[in-house]
């Protein structure tokens, strides 16, 4: 049986490293000047810090892909090739356009480095499938209108291409997440494709009539709200042996922009799911989504995969992400001393708190017995970024890379 890659979005450093030791064997990621992520939390990943990243991923047998996958306008095109050529010298295992030009540009200073053509490039059939092999590309992420039969298909008329399907995360309303709406909403400030996207498909809208000015009605569907174009989150959990048996290759999940704890639940949820079916174990597919539902989701969705969305995969009560748990920390040691580990607090931590520690393999339910400061004194509460020694089980493994979280 095929043993697909699982493949994690990396917004930044921190959350690359959570990515692959929550068990990803690819991370995504990109510069915020060619890329549609824009991300300015935490550690950012820039040209300077790059290398590193990418270095961290190899240390660790990991692969890397970098993305180049805006709408590039000239100014763009001009600049390209000396970073197309920064990046044939840090070797990243590939690099994702959309654009054509941008293609060339790449195959020109970078034949090296494998080309991945992007979700926007809107790969509907096997004949686009096959132009963009035959142009030089060795995967293609495929457009996110697509059924399983239609996905199989082209695995079947172009069989030496690789084919990658996202499996989870949020959906764009335009096609492929190819929008203009952003533009247009900002007045050009925020271009959704040159990674500035505003998301205002998850504004409220209401109606205003020309001759009845100041007068706002509210757009109803379904008597439900107005979230009219609020697609639910994808989910694909339950059709993951469908994909592995017809030979996809890599599974991708959405979320660059999500939190760490979004990264590694989902990492690690994947990941089970992969190895239960690859051993020809029974998954328990109710728990799993269950665990899915503990990171920020709007609800799920098959989306395409099955049939055309219809009403009720889209969310019209809030544009929100819905989280089941709090993310309360995560560990700053990789060893626990007189039962404690040091702790950065990423909610507030409260004692007697009923918690759920987890690692990349194992996890461990208990109560907040104490909270110690970094001056030795026991306090009763931690606030958001506070570094505190917390109670830890000695059964837990890997405690660097633990995570805490309220226990529901």
């Amino acid at each position: 049986m095929n043993k697909p890659e699982l493949l994690m979005p990396a917004g930044n450093l921190e959350k690359l490293k959570y990515a692959l030791h929550y068990g990803a064997d690819a991370v995504y990621l990109g510069t915020t000047d060619y890329s549609l992520r824009n991300v300015t939390k935490g550690e950012t990943i820039t040209q300077d810090n790059l290398n590193e990243c990418i270095k961290i991923a190899h240390d660790m047998n990991t692969n890397v892909y970098v993305t180049i996958n805006i709408y590039a306008h000239n100014k763009d095109i001009n600049a390209l090739p000396e970073y197309v050529e920064y990046l044939s010298d840090l070797k990243p295992d590939a690099i994702i356009f959309s654009d054509i030009g941008v293609g060339s540009l790449i195959k020109k200073y970078a034949p090296e480095i494998p080309l991945h053509l992007s979700t926007q490039a809107n790969t509907c059939n096997y004949a686009s499938a096959q132009a963009w092999h035959d142009f030089g590309v060795a995967r293609i992420i495929l457009a996110r209108e697509l059924s399983l039969p239609e996905i199989e298909e082209i695995k079947i008329k172009v069989p030496s291409l690789e084919l990658e399907v996202f499996i989870h995360g949020s959906l764009c309303i335009s096609y492929s997440g190819r929008c203009l709406m952003s533009d247009y909403m900002t007045d050009n400030t925020r271009k959704s494709n040159q990674g500035g996207c505003a998301q205002p498909c998850r504004w409220k809208y209401y109606l205003m009539e020309e001759n009845r000015p100041g007068e706002y009605f509210q757009v109803n569907e379904d008597n439900n709200g107005s979230y009219i174009m609020n697609s639910k989150d994808l989910c694909l959990a339950e059709h993951i042996k469908e994909f592995i048996d017809i030979g996809i290759d890599s599974f991708k999940v959405e979320g660059r922009t999500k939190s760490l704890y979004y990264v590694a639940v989902v990492a690690r949820t994947y990941k089970k799911i992969i190895d239960k079916i690859l051993k020809n174990e029974k998954v328990d597919y109710l728990s799993q989504i269950r665990e899915l539902k503990t990171a920020g989701n709007r609800g799920f969705t098959t989306n395409f995969i099955l049939g055309k969305p219809e009403s009720k995969d889209y969310d019209y009560e809030t544009s929100k992400g819905k989280a089941g748990l709090k993310f309360l920390g995560t560990s700053l040691s990789d060893r626990i001393i007189d039962g404690n580990l040091l702790t950065r607090a990423r909610n507030q931590i409260k004692l007697n708190d009923l918690v759920e520690w987890i690692t990349p393999n194992n996890s461990y339910t208990g109560t907040i017995e104490h909270i110690i400061n970094k001056h030795g004194e026991k306090v009763e509460v931690a606030n958001t970024n506070d570094e505190v020694f917390l109670n830890i089980p000695e059964k837990l493994d890997d405690y660097r890379w633990a995570i805490l979280r309220s226990k529901g």
